[in-house]
């Protein structure tokens, strides 16, 4: 970004505060109701053949402006594209020239005109009438562009990256590409909810607000309900109020929404993010694990017409089948440890061989997550399944039917980071129980991100749940992939940030 001193920036204020005055005293709103916009930049230029020399009406901002005493060209902006305009005295008028001599780049302006091509080729609205919509006070980031070997390249850009998030309205208008990742991004929900409403299931809406927050292993944001005088907590999950409706009998439930989850932040984590979760009844991590593929794959042909991408420079195919692979065999694959079925001391000892730090009251299942995730999530490069997990790692999670030590559960990883979780869905009260217990007792010890025993869950299964499959996929990261954005916080319009003082 192209820095101004706050001096600078209130002298260049003060002389638009004095065009503001100037412009009043001509009896003119600078700050009108509405304006009869009836056609798009983009429109006029990919469809030249048709609207030349015919009258277009135009709305936008200026974002160029190059004047020649008695006429004037002109960049202007709307949300589809830029396009030049023509401003001539001898057209427009003496009121309305002495408006626009008194404009500036960042002004909202309506335009109405014929449509033309200049000498130079350039597609140009020629102005007959032009109205002031918004006068801007504050002047726009500096951008310069320049062609560079057949490239063009920007100099002097809003590219300050806390600066592009804090202000992501100046973010959108000077870095317009900005604007095409979050036309994508809700491209993604909405190819999402149309691909789960087409195979059946019912979109809900579940508290935002709970007494006992659950359905993950995270810390919450706590707040106080006046009225009722009771501790409240922001939900870190959906989970637990989605089975109880699998409970109440419908066969399958989804719901995109905002978790909370009182964490730090990082190219991944954002405190408030958007999660897609489905439960699904009579039906297993199997079948969610196919599920995932086909709805990936549908998403990414939807929004990018492909399903082979790019991400930071790593070629990636979405193609199915999907590499399925179980947690104890990647770890060895990466670590050339076999840690199946080692005690607490020997994989203390394990995470200190491969230099990874551990805290005093982690469990085996924590210890294990630890090592993965620091030397064998970056390999996990093409779409791969990590499947069955330990016990202790997955309090929500069904024993595997084969090995009671594991629970049968998955987490889809893409470009070296994961992108959801699935478990066959534990629906037997009282191992349920047994699990919150030891999730408490880690609490005691120490472990902030355990989760909380929800007696009125348990009460949920103990009217019976039958068999179901649940997914948790993270709509940001999701996002992240398909727009090639190395941060979450590209993809959140306004992500959380520090105060800015």
């Amino acid at each position: 970004m192209s820095e101004e001193k706050p001096q600078d920036i209130n002298q260049v204020m003060k002389a638009r505060l004095e065009k503001l005055a100037q412009i009043t005293e001509k009896n003119v709103n600078p700050f009108t109701y509405n304006y009869d916009r009836e056609h798009f930049a983009s429109d006029i230029l990919e469809q030249f053949d048709q609207y030349e020399n015919k009258e277009v009406s135009v709305a936008g901002r200026i974002m160029a402006l190059r004047r020649m005493g008695k006429a004037a060209f002109a960049h202007i902006m709307d949300s589809s594209a830029r396009i030049q305009i023509y401003v001539r005295l001898d057209d427009v008028g003496e009121a309305e020239y002495e408006i626009f001599k008194l404009l500036d780049i960042g002004d909202i302006i309506g335009v109405k005109g014929p449509v033309l091509k200049t000498h130079a080729g350039e597609i140009t609205i020629k102005v007959t009438q032009l109205e002031l919509l918004t006068k801007n006070l504050r002047p726009l980031p500096i951008v310069k562009e320049k062609e560079e070997e057949g490239k063009k390249v920007t100099y002097d850009a809003f590219s300050d990256t806390e600066s592009r998030y804090r202000q992501r309205y100046v973010d959108l208008i000077v870095n317009r590409e900005v604007n095409t990742v979050f036309m994508k991004r809700a491209k993604v929900i909405s190819a999402m909810r149309q691909y789960l409403d087409d195979k059946g299931f019912l979109e809900v809406e579940t508290p935002v607000l709970q007494p006992i927050y659950g359905g993950a292993t995270a810390r919450p944001f706590t707040t106080h309900h006046n009225a009722l005088d009771m501790k409240l907590y922001m939900r870190i999950a959906d989970e637990l109020y989605l089975k109880r409706l699998i409970v109440g009998g419908y066969d399958g439930v989804y719901e995109i929404s905002k978790d909370f989850r009182n964490e730090g932040i990082d190219r991944t984590h954002n405190p408030e993010f958007t999660m897609m979760e489905l439960y699904v009844a009579y039906k297993d991590y199997y079948y969610m694990m196919d599920l995932v593929e086909d709805m990936v794959t549908s998403i990414a042909k939807n929004v990018l017409g492909t399903m082979k991408i790019t991400y930071q420079g790593q070629e990636i195919d979405l193609t199915p089948p999907w590499k399925r692979v179980s947690l104890y065999d990647a770890i060895k694959e990466y670590t050339g440890m076999d840690l199946y079925g080692k005690s607490l001391e020997e994989l203390k000892a394990a995470a200190k061989q491969l230099n990874v730090e551990t805290e005093d009251f982690w469990g085996g299942g924590k210890i294990l997550d630890e090592i993965f995730s620091e030397k064998v999530e970056e390999h996990l490069v093409q779409p791969t399944f990590i499947i069955d997990y330990p016990v202790e790692l997955s309090p929500l999670a069904k024993k595997h039917r084969k090995d009671p030590r594991l629970v049968e559960r998955f987490e889809p990883f893409i470009a070296g980071r994961e992108i959801g979780n699935s478990f066959s869905e534990l629906n037997d009260p009282l191992d349920q129980r047994e699990r919150f217990e030891r999730q408490m007792a880690l609490k005691e010890a120490g472990d902030e991100e355990a989760q909380i025993l929800d007696e009125d869950f348990l009460r949920a299964l103990e009217y019976g749940m039958p068999p179901t499959a649940g997914l948790g996929m993270g709509v940001d990261r999701l996002v992240m992939l398909l727009t090639d954005s190395p941060s979450i916080r590209d993809v959140i319009f306004f992500p959380t940030m520090r105060p800015e003082n």
